[in-house]
């Protein structure tokens, strides 16, 4: 599981990378849980033509759940995902 942030510039502009290494964008900003005392989710700045841009139609600011987060070091990695554009088997 991810790690405890002691402080929000541990964080922000990291690159983020899904666990297969696909890129995504940078962390921009975090949203928090104050009565639980805990970071609820991440902004990703979705870069154009990145993995996650992809997934989410353009390049734009992404709400990320914290519980996506895998690991916090050098970069970020969050596990990877699936959009609802996804085609269903008949």
């Amino acid at each position: 599981m991810s790690e405890n942030i002691i402080d929000f510039a541990d964080i922000v502009d990291k690159q983020v990378y899904t666990e297969k290494g696909s890129y995504c964008g940078e962390i921009k900003d975090v949203e928090l849980q104050l009565e639980k005392f805990a970071v609820r989710a991440v902004v990703v700045a979705a870069e154009k033509g990145s993995y996650l841009a992809q997934k989410v139609g353009g390049a734009k600011n992404v709400v990320i759940p914290y519980r996506m987060v895998d690991s916090i070091d050098d970069i970020i990695v969050m596990k990877d995902f699936e959009t609802s554009d996804a085609k269903e088997t008949e």
